[in-house]
């Protein structure tokens, strides 16, 4: 089969590998869609992965069967989840496999064929085409929805999102449809842009100027709500100085550097944080939903390429010229 070698220093290369194997309680998956997340970047940009690849966003049909697998059945749609625990324990009882003490991840999604855990698959309807599954079952829009469940009060009006890579595009595109006014902010024109067409009330290009002109679009005082989405040190920084006063920080960018101060950030001001990793497999009929209701989730992607263009893919995105980026086998 063909899949995506990240050969490391922003480079990728299409090889030949055999097709894996599905162990107990694994399937293996024909891939009909995966798509490109910018948590890949790390890897792409680093080390590589050698003969594979980060790709953890992906759906397809169930080819073959493990020992052990109950529940699915050869050629059923199943969109999938990355993350996944012990299954034994009460969180993964109730779907949150996030929490799960032993929860591990899978990804190498960036080819024809690719197994993974049976309980991390969510059978699809037949009547949700693939595109949109894509985005509903992986962190196009499982990201952004179980931020927003974080933050359901109807006392918010405001939501400031600091960077607008596809996470932060995603969160744009449904806090919109939810009815909040929405200012995006980036360092590229090219999502700046597109975060207007996502349904962004304004979105500005970030400067020395933009704490200034965020509290100009509220009234002085600082947004409802601010997520960060870019996880870097300016970011972070920003995310604070533009919320107001006993309003919330949600983190959605992945960083592991020390950038808070408990009396600066959080104590004088009143702040709540809150962390959002992923989403919970229990999560998937909501977005399901939320696509039957309306949310058009693929407006986000504005480029779609054969899987054997993938390094062209990956090289794009790198640049920040693209929203949500699907490869196709």
């Amino acid at each position: 089969m063909k899949t995506l070698e990240m050969t490391g220093k922003a480079t990728a290369r299409i090889i030949e590998a055999d097709a894996p194997t599905p162990e107990h309680g694994e399937v293996l998956i024909q891939t009909a869609r995966s798509a490109i997340c910018g948590s890949e970047m790390k890897t792409y940009r680093g080390a590589g992965l050698a003969g594979g690849n980060g790709g953890h966003e992906a759906v397809g049909n169930v080819i073959e069967l493990g020992d052990g697998v109950t529940g699915l059945a050869l050629s059923q749609r199943v969109g999938v989840s990355a993350v996944f625990g012990c299954g034994q324990c009460a969180e993964c009882a109730r779907g949150r496999y996030t929490w799960c003490k032993s929860a591990t991840s899978r990804s190498r999604m960036h080819a024809e064929q690719f197994v993974i855990h049976a309980r991390c698959c969510s059978p699809l309807p037949d009547d949700l085409p693939w595109e949109p599954a894509t985005l509903l079952t992986g962190d196009g829009l499982g990201v952004p929805w179980h931020t927003a469940k974080k933050i359901d009060r109807a006392d918010i009006e405001t939501i400031v999102v600091m960077g607008l890579g596809p996470i932060g595009l995603g969160n744009v595109l449904l806090q919109a449809h939810l009815g909040r006014r929405v200012i995006g902010v980036d360092i590229v024109d090219y999502r700046v842009d597109f975060a207007r067409q996502l349904g962004a009330d304004v979105s500005i290009k970030a400067d020395d100027t933009l704490i200034d002109r965020l509290m100009d679009l509220t009234d002085g005082d600082g947004a409802d709500v601010v997520i960060d989405c870019a996880g870097q040190r300016a970011s972070v920084a920003n995310s604070f100085l533009a919320v107001r006063r006993g309003g919330t920080v949600v983190f959605n960018g992945e960083s592991n550097e020390e950038l808070l101060a408990p009396s600066r950030d959080f104590n004088r001001r009143e702040i709540w944080a809150v962390g959002c990793w992923y989403y919970f497999m229990s999560e998937v009929p909501e977005m399901i939903q939320l696509w039957r209701d309306g949310l058009n989730v693929t407006r986000m992607i504005t480029h779609r390429f054969p899987l054997a263009e993938a390094p062209a893919a990956f090289e794009l995105f790198d640049r920040g010229s693209t929203g949500k980026v699907l490869l196709r086998p």
